[in-house]
């Protein structure tokens, strides 16, 4: 992601790659959806911690232990192949968690997390919050939404990658991308958050010079506009009309 993201009304709803259509609108966070009370004793449990960009916040492969809830900034989490290629799964921001499936702690990591731009993070370790869980009903059933929707989030992405071609995936995550952060502009859709060539590719499980050729396409085509990393969709009918034949490229 570019440093310079500008600020639109879905900064809070995760960038992954899934039908346009689909709502991903997250529920409250763990934490804010408590009591006062509540949420003091899950502070005390917890730790704050403060990444800047670029900061690993865990790296695959590594012991896993406890989650991590999103207070401000945005995480990105992602896979690495044993041939080094990464395919991002997600950008979580503010309410989220990251460090699933295994909330209370166990096994290793199954992909990486990474600061995308100064976040301030809370730490609940495993340790302990098995008990913090019965002790704070609403935690658990917190934890329990989050998780679900995820599992719905990822099940989104894997269905995805495993039916619609690559050009069918950027068209699709063009659409998510202009739903969940459109701005209406003069021109068109403007999409509210900087995106690099690299950062769509990582998304859609394709290179960077693929996606470099296709946006130039596309915009010879004056279907949108695409400069220092802030695009514009100036036809969105037109862009809908790509997944029509876009599985033939």
């Amino acid at each position: 992601m570019a440093k310079d993201d500008v600020e639109g009304e879905g900064l809070d709803a995760p960038i992954l790659l899934a039908e346009w259509e689909m709502p991903l609108r997250r529920e409250a966070s763990l934490i804010e959806r408590l009591s006062e009370v509540d949420q003091a004793i899950v502070r005390q449990h917890g730790h704050e911690m403060r990444l800047a960009t670029g900061e690993p916040l865990f790296r695959q492969g590594e012991r896993h232990d406890g989650i991590v809830v999103i207070e401000d900034g945005q995480i990105r989490s992602f896979y690495v192949a044993p041939s080094g290629r990464e395919i991002t799964l997600a950008y979580w921001s503010k309410g989220h968690f990251v460090g699933g499936p295994d909330v209370f702690g166990g096994g290793t990591h199954m992909w990486a997390a990474t600061a995308m731009r100064p976040s301030r993070l809370m730490f609940l370790p495993g340790a302990g919050l098995r008990q913090l869980a019965r002790q704070v009903p609403d935690l658990a059933i917190g934890i329990i939404d989050a998780l679900v929707f995820k599992a719905r989030c990822y099940s989104a992405f894997a269905q995805m990658l495993g039916t619609r071609s690559v050009a069918q995936r950027l068209v699709q995550l063009l659409q998510h991308l202009a739903q969940t952060y459109g701005v209406k502009d003069e021109r068109g859709i403007l999409i509210a958050a900087a995106f690099t060539h690299a950062d769509l590719a990582a998304l859609i499980g394709a290179t960077r010079q693929w996606v470099t050729v296709q946006l130039g396409r596309m915009q010879q085509e004056g279907i949108l506009t695409n400069r220092r990393g802030l695009m514009v969709i100036l036809k969105p009918e037109a862009l809908a009309a790509q997944l029509e034949h876009a599985g033939e490229r």
